[in-house]
């Protein structure tokens, strides 16, 4: 006998509603390691020490995750090595470093509201490498974003001076480089699959941490307050890789789109948890901001051709 449109809708309908609820978790989840990096400065930390941490205990869960996704596949070959370590040094070690620099200088709130630019700095390498038309409704949606990140940076700059500028600059070149990821990768993920890639990148960036924390500082740098391991192992799970894990899952069930306009509510999660967590201030200027980044973005995404 066929199946009735009940028996059929329901599993349909669960896969969605699960979709939705992991996208929702992901982003909240990926929205605290903000809020983990600024309660670690507290116990004087740097930012080379703290990912280096963060990544020494992501390691083994990154590269266990690339051996379990890779099962069954061809070995990779010697462009794929190099585009892993290219992908790796850009949208996992670059993009991590220089967010966690910045983040010493800049609230948790501009600091998500900065990254939340992804979409627009994509864009806009798209136009200059790959030489792609912009519509108007996408100029307008890119003037919308960054009107409302002017103000919340301009909010700041009243309070940090130019430690917010500095700031800024880091997190923003932060984004700049996972831009560089996510333009690049297309082809890759298609290739290797999405978490395989993953896997093989963030393998690729926590090593190169780890390099980096031995050639820039001694050994006995690594000798932290008992709060800041405990701060870098949820860091590392709960923000890290768990997250990856759960936007990937949403992803296959409700698609890419849906779980990025889900996504939206990053920025809201990291606002409100700084007000709670840090001790932030929430001001109208604040507010004002947010509430142009999240309308810049939505607009932007449905400017974007089907």
């Amino acid at each position: 006998m066929p199946s009735s449109p009940a028996t059929t809708g329901a599993p349909a309908a669960a896969a969605r509603w699960s979709g939705l609820l992991l996208a929702v978790l992901g982003a909240i989840a990926f929205s605290g390691k903000a809020i983990i990096v600024k309660l670690a400065y507290r116990h004087q930390v740097d930012a080379v020490t703290l990912i280096m941490y963060r990544m020494l205990f992501a390691l083994p869960l990154f590269a266990g995750l690339a051996w379990w996704a890779g099962r069954g596949k061809p070995p990779l070959t010697a462009r794929d090595w190099r585009m892993v370590g290219f992908l790796g040094l850009t949208g996992y070690y670059l993009a991590s470093f220089l967010d966690f620099a910045g983040l010493a200088y800049i609230t948790a709130g501009l600091e998500r509201l900065i990254l939340y630019l992804n979409p627009t700095i994509v864009l806009f390498l798209g136009v200059v490498l790959f030489r792609r038309q912009v519509s108007r409704a996408q100029l307008v949606s890119l003037a919308v974003s960054y009107a409302g990140v002017l103000l919340v940076f301009g909010h700041e700059v009243t309070l940090l001076g130019a430690d917010a500028a500095l700031g800024t600059l880091l997190v923003f070149l932060s984004a700049v480089s996972y831009a560089l990821y996510l333009v690049y990768s297309g082809e890759e993920v298609r290739h290797l699959g999405a978490l395989r890639l993953a896997g093989l990148a963030t393998t690729v960036a926590c090593v190169l941490c780890l390099l980096q924390f031995v050639l820039l500082r001694p050994l006995s740098a690594a000798v932290v307050a008992p709060e800041v391991i405990g701060l870098s192992v949820l860091n590392a799970t709960a923000c890290t890789f768990a997250p990856v894990l759960m936007v990937m899952m949403a992803i296959e069930r409700i698609g890419a789109a849906t779980a990025a306009q889900v996504g939206m509510i990053g920025p809201l999660s990291t606002i409100l948890m700084g007000i709670v967590i840090l001790g932030e201030p929430f001001t109208l200027w604040v507010a004002a901001g947010t509430a142009l980044v999240m309308l810049g973005i939505w607009m932007l995404a449905r400017a974007r051709p089907n």
